[in-house]
């Protein structure tokens, strides 16, 4: 599993509208570019994401290339990390499966990096641990 913390967003002090609706700033725009390459070595069966639009607009390069549809998920999105987001993320373990979300979402791993910044992608075995950190 590819665990991956949407990319660079507007700030939400600098957003006056739904957070939900909040988008990627040009940085973030190109790390969900960028990831398309980083990830081109890795087999990927699905995309599961937050409906946010800053994660879904993570992906849908990577989905666009791979010729996936996204699958959103509200148990992703950042009021539902909790016990939803473990299940989830527990169901999913030993599939080749992209997860993006938001921060706060590895705190469901059992040994989760110290710092997992935005754009960055957690390798994750089917013990949820992390093997690799691909960092932007």
């Amino acid at each position: 599993m590819l665990l991956v913390r949407h990319a660079s967003a507007v700030a939400r002090e600098d957003w006056d509208g739904d957070d939900l609706a909040r988008p990627l700033d040009e940085r973030g725009l190109g790390q969900a570019v960028e990831l398309v390459t980083t990830l081109a070595s890795y087999e990927i069966d699905g995309i599961l994401t937050s409906p946010a639009v800053r994660c879904i607009d993570t992906v849908a390069p990577l989905a666009a290339a791979r010729g996936l549809t996204l699958d959103e998920r509200e148990d992703l999105d950042e009021e539902h990390h909790g016990l939803a987001g473990i299940a989830l993320l527990t169901s999913l373990a030993a599939q080749n499966v992209v997860v993006c979300g938001h921060g706060g979402v590895e705190f469901a791993l059992p040994d989760p990096p110290p710092r997992w910044r935005k754009g960055a992608v957690l390798v994750v075995d089917a013990d949820l641990t992390v093997l690799a950190v691909l960092d932007p």
